[in-house]
Order: structure tokens, then sequence, then C-alpha cells
């Protein structure tokens, strides 16, 4: 059918319908009531959402049509020439100028002198040599010692070394010149005449002459080895030989690092006479012992897994033993929230060398007549919880058991009438060594805050309870130890310093005269405490330029008259002006 054929059509039959409606005549409807019940309200399903992105049927508007760029480009002339950039000002601290060396000098009252000179200078790019020069000394003058109370205190010690890219060694030589004197005269438990005390040298000497070496590498299985050599004497005629080799290596096997620390520690001295100042005392011993170790990291589980094994030979008055110890070398540490919860456990133990020069350096009044032998310490198990309260403050808390045989004690040497030995410290005195089996349960915590860089503060305490085999008690150990340390920069120029330290009572033995014995006097053994103490010590010091410090020092500000040991009381309030001055070359 063609197209004018449909047009001729449809027209007919539109008009067809037109006539018909046409034809019906005006008619009354009539009217009808329409009640609406509820206004229409709209909701969103009966409207019609236009779609954003309209689906097109029309395959030829699927084609993307292909368009092309052409940039036409011509030079333009332009007289615009930009500024150069300038970084925005930033006010700098002026850094602070670190000097080489320093020199400290102060007095106080007891005649207190403390001097102190420390040098370094470098040769070339690696090479460099330093020296510290240390004094300490007092006149003494402490309330009612009938003995002279003075000391001196002096040490020298010289290094040179070496800094390179993989390696660094060094040399030491160190001497030590000790003057003390046996001060601590038991007048108010034994009667003394003022000829007797007159008659009383109560001055010891001590030497020390150390030399060594420490080797580091970087990149070798050998991590790091020390050597040591020392001799120490004093002013009666004893001497002690000390040598000490300590290599450690680290070795990795399979992407696990092993680590053997090894070493190799030899001690052995003389004393003229024992306490009776009848025979000689003649000791050494050498041990020999290894800690290889392996570490196991996984996560946030860190396990060091090892073993202790030592052999040691010793000779006392030409008594020889050797025996062989293993002790446990375990230590493990767990994250339990990140830096922020370390929990920590470990049981470990070792062979520990004791020294005459050691003892010395604990407790200077004991007398040239000791025992000398090391110490089996078995294990130390111990538990902890170390992490931050806040992000300037840390904290540290742990339990411990430890197990030590052969435990040197200090306990006073007792006072005999008619003793042949005559010296200086055998008029009750001075100190011995004894050794027992002592177990020891500990709880230590630490607070430390760094609230700025201006101020510091920290706190520890530690409680220990101590069971002996053989001795009623553990002489001279106290229970309870606490200590804090208060650092304040007031201004730049300005900073003060406090620490305080808390020691509870401690147990010795003593000899006490018995009154009611006229002759021969009568002496007993008696156990006596030791008063708790504490000691307050602060310090305030003025900048005055950067070089030159002016300080002000105060020990015992709080005048306690406390017995650090037995018959041995400390000195009163102690005050030390003083300057410190740093300089180059």
């Amino acid at each position: 059918m063609s197209k004018i054929k449909i047009y001729f059509s449809t027209t007919i039959a539109l008009f067809l319908t037109y006539a018909s409606f046409s034809q019906v005549k005006d008619e009354n409807i009539g009217s009808e009531v329409v009640n609406i019940v509820k206004a229409y309200t709209p909701t969103i399903s009966d409207a019609f959402k236009v779609k954003e992105t309209p689906v097109l049927e029309d395959e030829d508007n699927m084609q993307k049509e292909e368009i092309k760029y052409n940039i036409f480009s011509f030079p333009v002339a332009s007289t615009f020439t930009p500024a150069k950039g300038k970084a925005a000002a930033v006010d700098k601290s002026e850094r602070e100028k670190i000097y080489r060396n320093y020199a400290t000098l102060g007095f106080g009252n007891y005649a207190t002198a403390n001097a102190e000179l420390f040098i370094t200078e470098n040769f070339g790019r690696n090479s460099y040599v330093g020296g510290m020069l240390r004094h300490l000394s007092s006149q003494g003058g402490i309330k009612d010692v009938v003995l002279d109370d003075k000391y001196y205190n002096t040490s020298l010690d010289v290094t040179y070394g070496t800094r390179e890219r993989d390696m660094s060694w060094n040399v030491d030589l160190g001497l030590k010149n000790q003057i003390y004197n046996w001060y601590g005269l038991p007048t108010e438990n034994i009667v003394f005449t003022d000829d007797q005390i007159r008659a009383i040298d109560s001055q010891q000497s001590y030497n020390t002459i150390a030399l060594g070496g420490k080797l580091t590498m970087d990149k070798s299985f050998l991590n790091e080895a020390s050597l040591q050599f020392k001799r120490f004497s004093d002013a009666f005629g004893s001497g002690e030989n000390r040598f000490l080799v300590k290599p450690n290596f680290d070795i990795d096997v399979m992407e696990q690092k092993i680590k053997a620390n090894f070493i190799v520690d030899y001690v052995g001295g003389t004393f003229e006479k024992d306490f009776q100042g009848a025979d000689e005392i003649k000791y050494s011993h050498v041990i020999f012992g290894t800690k290889p170790s392996i570490l196991y990291q996984q996560d946030d589980l860190s396990v060091n897994l090892g073993v202790g094994v030592f052999y040691t030979t010793g000779k006392i008055n030409g008594e020889s033993d050797g025996k062989i110890f293993v002790y446990p070398n375990v230590k493990a540490s767990y994250r339990i929230v990140g830096d922020i919860l370390v929990g920590y456990a470990g049981a470990e133990g070792g062979l520990n060398q004791n020294s005459y020069a050691e003892f010395v350096d604990q407790n200077p009044f004991v007398s040239p007549t000791l025992l000398v032998g090391p110490t089996d310490n078995k294990y130390d198990i111990y538990v902890g919880l170390k992490g931050k309260l806040a992000n300037a403050v840390a904290f540290n808390v742990r339990g411990s058991i430890k197990n030590e045989d052969y435990k040197p004690l200090f306990v006073s040497n007792t006072y005999v009438f008619g003793n042949t030995n005559t010296e200086g410290y055998t008029n009750g005195n001075s100190f011995e060594v004894v050794y027992d089996n002592v177990k020891t349960a500990s709880i230590f915590g630490e607070i430390k805050a760094d609230f700025s860089k201006h101020v510091s503060f920290g706190i520890n305490g530690t409680y220990n309870n101590y069971t002996t085999d053989n001795q009623t008690e553990a002489w001279n150990l106290p229970q309870l130890n606490i200590g804090t340390t208060l650092d304040f920069d007031i201004t730049d120029k300005w900073y003060v310093g406090a620490n305080i330290f808390f020691v509870g009572e401690r147990k010795d033995r003593v000899s006490v005269q018995d009154i009611s014995a006229v002759f021969p006097p009568n002496f007993q053994l008696q156990e006596v405490t030791l008063d708790s103490y504490f000691d307050l010590n602060a310090h305030i010091g003025y900048k005055y330029n950067e070089r030159l410090t002016a300080f002000l020092r105060g020990n015992n500000l709080a005048n306690q008259q406390y017995n650090r040991w037995a018959n041995y009381p400390v000195q009163g309030v102690q005050v030390v002006l003083g300057a410190n001055y740093k300089f180059d070359f």
C-alpha cells in the first residue's frame, strides 16, 4: 500500500468519528455530591525518578565519535620576569657548643677538696687520646670519733684509641691511690684507755694499677673482645693480681643469630698474716666459662635460649679443688601492647669471681686478712612488667628469687684480748668476710618521668627477704632500699637537683665487754641492729656563660648521724662550693 492510500483512509475514518459525536444533543447530566474523605498525600513511590544516565538503545548513539585536537602555537612577546622564591624565616635556637675538655674544682667544710680534670684530643681523622684526673679528700672531724677519720681518693685514667669504619679499639691505663682510716673504734662497747687509743695506727692505703684494652668489630663473627690486668696492693704487704679476658662472638646460622660469650678470669693474691697474726693466707682461682645462646623472634615474642657452662679450679693455702657448673641462661619478652606494655621473664645463673679489690670498693674498712673465693649463683628467676604510663612516664616492676652459694657477707671482726696481732684493725674496728648459702626473694619497682627537657624525675625501691643456711642473719644486707631523684632547669642560667635515698635496718655482730669481769676482761659476741636512715642531697648551679658554671652541693642536709657500718658514723651536713670550666685547645 502506497503512502497516499494510507493517508486517504486515515482521513475518512477521523471525519466519520467526528460526525457521529456532533449529532448528540445537549442533555442535562444532573448533579452529584462528591465527599472527599482524605486529602491526597503523595508518596515517594508515586514519583517517577529520572535516571541520571539514561539507557540509550540506539546503536548509533552508543558509538564514541573520535575527536582530534590541533594546537596552533605561536610566540607571544612578554616582559614579565618571575621573582625567585624565598623561604620563610624560621627562628633557630642557638646551638650549644660542645667542648672537649673541662676542669672542676670545689671546696667545703670538713676541709673537703674535690677536683676533676678531663682532657681529650683527636689525632688525624680516626685516632684520639684522653685522660681523666680525679681527687676527693676530707680531713675529717666527725663528732665523738677518737681516731683519725680523714680520707683521700685520687685516680688517673688514660686512654688511646682509633675508630675505623668496621673496627674500633682502645687501650687504657689506670692508676689509683686510696687512703682510709679504721676510725670505727667501739668505745661504747669496749673500754679503751687514752694510752691505748694513742697507740693505735688506724691508717690503711690501697694502690691499683690497671692495664687493659677493648676491640669492637662490625661485619665479623668476632663482635667484641676485652682484656684487663689489675694489680692491687695495700700498706700491709697484701697483693692481688687479676687477669680477665672476655671475647664475644655473633654467628648467623640459617637466619638465626647465635651468640657465644667466653670468659677467662684469674685472681690470685696473698695476705701476710691472718687475723690472729700467725699464718700467711694465699689464694688463687681461675674460671673458664661460656654462655652460648640463640635468639628466636616471632611477631611480638622474643626468646633468648642458652646455657652457661663454667669450670673453676681454686687453691686456698695449698688446697686445690676443681669443679664444673651448669647454669640456665633463658630470657624472654613479649610486647603485650607495643612499646606501651611489655612482659618479660628469665632464668639465669653464673659463677661470679670475687676479689680483694672488689671487697674494698664495697667496704674500705675490711681487714687485710680475708678469705677470697668465687660465688656460685645457682639461679636467678625473675618475671616483670615494663612500659609507659604516659608519653613521658615509664615504669618497671619485677619480682625475683635468687639462690647463691658461698655468698660473701661483711661482719665486724671480733675483739680478742691478748691478740698477738697489734695492728690498727684488730680493735673491733674492722670487718671480715664470711660466706653462706643465701636465698633472696625480692620485689623491685621503678618509675621514670621526663616531663620536659627541663624537668626529670625518678623513684625506685627494692624489698628483699633473705634466708641463710649457717649464719643467723644476712649480715649488713638491708631489707628495704628506696631512692628518688629530681632535676629541674629553672631558667637557661639556673638549675637545681635533689636526690634522697633510704636504707632500712641491717644486722651485725659485734664484741661487747663484760664490765663485771675486771681481769682478765671478758668479751662476748652480741647481735646488734643498725638503724635505718635516709640521706638528703641537693645541688644548685648557675651557668655564667657557655664555658663557666658555678655550683653549690649539699650532702646529708638532714644532718642524720647514722652509721653506715657498725661504729662508723658519717659526716653531718656537708657543703661544697665550686666551679666548672669547659675549654678547647
